[in-house]
């Protein structure tokens, strides 16, 4: 919504000062000018970029723009998952844990955390690490390196979108000088018209070069911007797993351990401890089937 908002007004202030200033609205309205740099533009993209970085991008241009970031609900679901698969590893051992492990689709424990359900992605990299975690034989150090080798490969693969805009942006201006080029070719073509006519050429050849850096660095930039904010906060989750998971590892109990966690996250999105632990236990509970007592005994041995 607010790319929406910050559209029009850019908008708005460039054709209403331009309209101010005394110019001619009409002249700026050359569609095919803007069919040579967007089709240029989307072409290129297509030769420099791989099927699958291009339906990413499509989805990425979708999270930004309906602004698609964990809110506090998911972290919730996120460290309630957390604490419930720590606190039955250390009150119930391995074997209970694993076939929640195995299989997160008949998982009673994940099927109490929705948001966390639907993230394959996320689920599965919780559950690789907890099998680790299971087979007893890996250190923390090493987990640790392992997970930060997996991390960087995540981001690595969730940010091309992000780098290929950031490519494209640099390249509009360019492209826009070539539209106008071809805009030029054409005026030079009618050299013996009138002046008005001859004028109203080149005034289209130059907005070609307008359109260029107008649609690079008042669109295309600001929206990989935009595509790199969400991208990282959406990354967010993998971290709360990485620090709750060796705060566990560590020694810590299942609820420092989560706390651990939480601390990661952005103040303006962190729920309290509150509301971690009332939610985060209560789901819990309705997971294993124990009640509040016995679940803050088990946390807490």
């Amino acid at each position: 919504m607010t790319i929406i908002i910050g559209l029009i007004i850019a908008g708005a202030s460039l054709i209403g000062g331009f309209a101010a200033l005394g110019g001619n609205v009409l002249v700026l309205w050359q569609p095919y000018e803007f069919v040579i740099i967007v089709g240029v533009a989307l072409g290129t993209y297509v030769v420099a970029n791989p099927l699958k970085v291009i339906s990413d991008s499509g989805r990425a241009i979708g999270e930004a723009l309906f602004h698609s970031v964990p809110g506090k609900r998911d972290y919730l679901d996120v460290v309630g998952v957390l604490y419930a698969l720590m606190r039955e590893l250390r009150a119930k051992g391995r074997n209970e844990v694993e076939p929640h492990i195995e299989d997160p689709d008949n998982s009673d424990i994940f099927r109490k955390f929705p948001t966390l359900q639907k993230q394959k992605s996320l689920r599965t990299f919780v559950c690789d690490y907890f099998r680790l975690i299971i087979v007893g034989n890996a250190r923390p150090h090493e987990i640790e390196a392992l997970m930060d080798e997996e991390l960087e490969t995540i981001a690595r693969d969730k940010m091309k979108p992000y780098h290929s805009m950031t490519v494209l942006a640099e390249a509009l201006p360019a492209i826009g000088i070539v539209a106008a080029v071809l805009g030029v070719i054409k005026a030079m073509g009618a050299i013996d018209q009138s002046p008005q006519i001859l004028g109203g050429l080149i005034g289209a050849a130059l907005v070609g070069t307008f359109l260029g850096i107008f649609l690079s660095y008042a669109l295309v930039t600001p929206l990989a911007n935009n595509i790199k904010g969400v991208r990282e906060r959406r990354l967010r989750p993998y971290i709360i797993v990485k620090q709750s998971l060796l705060a566990f590892l560590n020694g810590a109990a299942p609820q420092i351990a989560v706390e651990h966690g939480r601390k990661t996250i952005n103040a303006n999105d962190r729920p309290s401890i509150d509301e971690v632990e009332n939610e985060t236990m209560a789901h819990a509970v309705m997971a294993s089937g124990d009640n509040v007592q016995e679940l803050n005994q088990k946390g807490a041995a």
